[in-house]
């Protein structure tokens, strides 16, 4: 009978039109890798060594950014609460859907310790657009 009810209640919502997609994540996507290059992005993972990253974001529609910026929270074990580690700025077109966030001439996007690090992109009013968890190792 549980069954029936439950089978009958999806129908039922499939029939009145309420057919949405559910994703794990929602557009924009924030990935890592080790370095974009000529052909594109190389070593993407969520898993590194210590060093120098390039932090990617894509998405099916313009970001509308000019200004905006990197964030890192790092974990605090003892503390168990991500905390403030550093912040990069960027200027980008708004036009852009597909951006690679990098080492610059102002700033060292450099995971310099172990741990699990919450990333985000920022807008210029420091508004979340996109964030995603990495783990740095030795």
């Amino acid at each position: 009978m549980k069954k029936s009810f439950v089978l009958f209640a999806v129908l039922f919502a499939l029939v009145l039109g309420v057919n949405q997609n559910i994703f794990a994540q929602n557009e924009p996507v924030l990935y890592f890798c080790e370095k974009y290059g000529n052909n594109g992005e190389v070593g993407v993972s969520d898993r590194f060594t210590t060093g120098y990253l390039t932090v990617m974001v894509k998405c099916d529609y313009a970001l509308d950014l000019e200004d905006c910026s990197i964030q890192f929270d790092k974990y605090n074990t003892r503390a168990k609460e991500f905390e403030f580690y550093k912040k990069f700025d960027y200027v980008v077109e708004p036009d852009m859907k597909y951006i690679f966030f990098t080492k610059n001439d102002e700033s060292d996007m450099k995971f310099e310790d172990p741990g699990f690090y919450r990333v985000f992109l920022l807008d210029d009013r420091d508004k979340t657009v996109a964030s995603a968890l990495i783990e740095i190792v030795d």
